[in-house]
């Protein structure tokens, strides 16, 4: 029963895996730090078609399957699973090149958006700021607080000069 179980959980994650690798880009241009994610994937997903190599994880599954009194199978995941439902004929090595590269060309085109939207961020003026360069908003020192500025201001006036002037006050 455990074994079934870990078997079915397998599967899951290499179908996970496999969403990843095809479609994970899309991931990358919402959130760029996925990139260091997804491009290790990208390629072992490719290398795997281009190889014709069978992923580790069918190797774990078979096992479990025949630690669970069931019978595993031959080939790899995207034969045994995808395969039937994409094309019932049957996987060739032909078709698995194409796969590689639908792969490859379906991740380039999502990463030359992702470098294109960088670079563009990148060229983009800064956003205007009453605060001096190269401090951020909450640690603007004190000698550049508008609060400060006035305080010093009315701290210098002596008191025969009448009282001190309103921040506030349109002076012309």
């Amino acid at each position: 029963m455990i074994y079934s179980l870990l078997a079915d959980l397998a599967v899951l994650l290499h179908f996970c895996f496999v969403l990843f690798v095809v479609l994970g880009g899309f991931l990358v241009l919402r959130r760029s730090r996925y990139v260091w994610l997804h491009l290790p994937a990208a390629v072992w997903g490719a290398l795997i078609e281009f190889q014709g190599w069978i992923c580790p994880l069918t190797h774990l599954e078979n096992r479990w399957r025949r630690a669970a009194g069931e019978r595993g199978y031959e080939g790899g995941f995207v034969e045994h699973y995808l395969m039937p439902v994409l094309y019932p004929d049957g996987l060739s090595r032909n078709l698995q090149i194409v796969l590689g590269l639908l792969v490859i060309a379906i991740n380039m085109a999502i990463y030359a958006r992702v470098f294109v939207n960088r670079k563009r961020s990148a060229s983009l003026p800064a956003e205007p700021t009453d605060h001096p360069p190269n401090y951020p908003t909450s640690a603007v020192p004190p000698q550049y607080s508008s609060a400060n500025r006035v305080r010093d201001a009315t701290a210098t006036r002596s008191s025969d000069e009448g009282p001190p002037p309103n921040p506030h006050e349109n002076v012309s």
